[in-house]
């Protein structure tokens, strides 16, 4: 079975092998919420392919030595999904051969939009996903479209915290390779308990409980938010109206989905 390195080694490319779900976190110093999402099934056989794409927080933060560990694990395009003013530049240099790809998820000139979540409380978890993915398909597909044709070689894709633009691309990956809408759930809350220790580096309030008395106060809880945008949601027919094409999503899934062997 594929093989890749977790925090204290090799971890087994089966990411819910032996009745549980194992942690794929990657220890890199310098960055708290960075997994990777080889090993998790594939409906009707496969898994996805260890080493192909990281979700991680900002990378910028990386020591010398977590440098070398995103090397070392085989990433060679990062891909950027902050906005322009988010970017402060590395606290360390950047390693020569990496490939960097800025592609903003946001849209953040369309203040009416992000107002209408902020005021109905929608930001900061799924909630947000269904409505984000219907009214910017357009910049989902370019997301994923960077991803497909990244050069060979293993993925990052990061945000500020690795949490919710991060997540949303990660769902959109796993849900067009074919993974179970539980399956990405699962995924989606490990990085709840790899947020404080950042929250904490950062010098910032602990997000961790607000968050989760939002979602308890629409009757829900982050796993059911995942579930809810993901059912009856066709997500390739939605970055296909977008632009995505039967190239990108050839590639992608090449990318992605490996035999498991």
């Amino acid at each position: 079975m594929s093989e890749f390195a977790g925090e204290s080694g090799p971890v087994s490319g089966a990411a819910f092998g032996g009745g549980g779900f194992v942690d794929r976190h990657l220890g890199w110093d310098g960055c708290f919420n960075v997994r990777d999402l080889g090993g998790i099934p594939v409906a009707g056989g496969g898994v996805i392919r260890p080493g192909a794409v990281v979700r991680s927080d900002c990378p910028e933060r990386l020591t010398s030595v977590g440098w070398a560990a995103l090397v070392g694990h085989g990433i060679r395009t990062i891909v950027d999904l902050r906005n322009d003013e988010e970017r402060q530049g590395d606290l360390w240099a950047r390693p020569a051969g990496l490939t960097t790809v800025h592609v903003p998820l946001d849209d953040s000139a369309d203040t009416a939009f992000w107002g209408y979540l902020w005021e109905n409380e929608l930001d900061g978890s799924p909630l947000y996903y269904r409505v984000f993915i219907e009214r910017k398909a357009r910049q989902c597909a370019a997301v994923v479209a960077a991803i497909a044709r990244a050069r060979p070689g293993g993925v990052l894709v990061h945000c500020g915290l690795g949490r919710d633009r991060t997540g949303l691309i990660a769902m959109l990956l796993l849900a067009l390779a074919g993974v179970r809408p539980g399956d990405i759930a699962s995924d989606y809350e490990l990085s709840t308990v790899r947020l404080p220790p950042l929250f904490a580096a950062l010098g910032v309030d602990d997000q961790t409980d607000t968050i989760r008395g939002i979602v308890a106060r629409k009757n829900t809880t982050l796993r059911a938010a995942l579930l809810g945008t993901l059912d009856g949601l066709d997500v390739e027919g939605c970055l296909r109206a977008a632009g995505l094409g039967d190239e990108d999503l050839s590639a992608l899934r090449g990318r992605l989905v490996g035999s498991g062997v």
